[in-house]
């Protein structure tokens, strides 16, 4: 049964995190970095329903104390300042990765252990792609500063989703990443901002985005299994 836990971070500073225990088939743990607006509903679905296809998630609060309650809502307009400047305040993500890093030592023993993230969490599990240890593959969904930390150098199997017609990341920046990393796969999809998320969700975009980022995850765990 899925449940909100706390992990440790390296400097003992407590974490909240929402886990999702995996089902029959288990395919290694999976980390999912959240956008700006936290452990939302939408995200804590989202690591319900990847736990039921065999990976144990955790679902790590990148911003909040360990005592803030987890959202109730997946957007909240009012706070929107409020949020923005607490990202901003991380380095958008930079300063959360030993949040990060306690969700993937806390998933050691799940096997080959993952990551993906939307937003503020897409440029966090880009910077988790250099700077952590113990992930196996990584997937960025829409990070709005990757192009910021284009200098990263992923030691892991990573790609990357952007939305054509987004607003919030130019074009700009993606030949900017593409430049910079003329290997790596960056997709892109003909649809706007949050296309995996309720507000922003385009259901095609997001169907081919998490298949490919599934079948990343399979090819580097050594599964065939289906997406």
């Amino acid at each position: 049964m899925s449940e909100r836990i706390t992990l440790n971070a390296a400097d003992g500073s407590p974490v909240a995190a929402y886990h999702a225990p995996p089902g029959e088939a288990r395919r290694g743990g999976l980390v999912i970095l959240h956008a700006i607006w936290g452990v939302t509903p939408h995200i804590r679905a989202l690591s319900d329903s990847l736990a039921e296809q065999g990976y144990e998630v955790i679902a790590p609060s990148l911003l909040d104390d360990a005592d803030t309650p987890f959202p109730v809502a997946d957007l909240d307009p009012p706070n929107l300042d409020a949020r923005m400047a607490m990202g901003l305040a991380s380095g958008w993500g930079a300063a959360a990765l030993p949040r990060v890093q306690a969700a993937i030592d806390a998933l050691s023993d799940a096997g080959k252990v993952f990551a993906l993230g939307f937003c503020f969490g897409g440029t966090t599990a880009w910077l988790a792609s250099s700077r952590c240890t113990g992930l196996t593959a990584v997937s960025c969904f829409y990070g709005g500063d990757i192009a910021a930390y284009v200098e990263e150098q992923p030691k892991v199997p990573t790609i990357l989703h952007f939305g054509r017609t987004d607003p919030m990341i130019p074009m700009t920046d993606v030949e900017t990443i593409t430049a910079a990393h003329p290997d790596l796969p960056v997709w892109l999809y003909d649809a706007g901002h949050a296309f995996v998320a309720p507000n922003g969700r385009h259901e095609d975009s997001a169907r081919l985005a998490m298949l490919r980022t599934l079948q990343l995850f399979q090819r580097a765990g050594g599964s065939r299994g289906e997406a």
